[in-house]
């Protein structure tokens, strides 16, 4: 299953919706993680807030592909994309287990394929750097075997990268 994540504005929608087999847009429309882990133990990978992201842990870790599309903010995601990748922390258990010899979350879905992060707007080397080191660890964390970052200068290269 082909995830997309994005940012972007909602003309992209239907054009990136053609592209995967479903598309949450971070349109900010929906409440932060209050960090209940209820999604976790409650009422696993459900968060209890009845908003466009109730079913996003489920969403999330079904995917084999995860593509992220984000502006550049410092080095790191655009709030509405992190906003959304705090609320699916209920695709992993509270459990433990070891992978890459560190301790990680077990996943509630198990592996996944890829995690591709396209990130556009004006980017410094040492936030490339910072953020191909973000992905590489989100990978991990989350049960995917391989993480590539993509920086885009002009949005119209987007679908060649998709």
């Amino acid at each position: 299953m082909k995830i997309i994540v994005h940012d972007l504005d909602a003309k992209y929608n239907a054009a990136l919706k053609e592209k995967c087999d479903d598309l949450i847009h971070a349109d900010g429309k929906y409440a932060p993680c209050r960090g209940c882990f209820g999604c976790w133990t409650k009422h696993p990978a459900e968060c209890f807030m009845k908003d466009s992201l109730h079913q996003a842990c489920r969403i999330i870790g079904r995917a084999d592909e995860l593509i992220i599309i984000t502006e550049n903010l410092y080095g790191s995601y655009s709030p509405n994309i992190k906003n959304i990748l705090d609320r699916s922390i209920g695709s992993s258990t509270p459990l433990s287990t070891y992978r890459g010899r560190q301790m990680h979350h077990t996943l509630r879905y198990g592996k996944h394929k890829l995690l591709k992060v396209i990130v556009y707007g004006s980017i410094t080397q040492p936030e490339k750097a910072t953020f191909t080191y973000m992905a590489e660890r989100n990978a991990l964390n989350d049960g995917f075997e391989d993480s590539r970052v993509i920086f885009l200068n002009d949005l119209s290269k987007l679908e060649d990268v998709i």
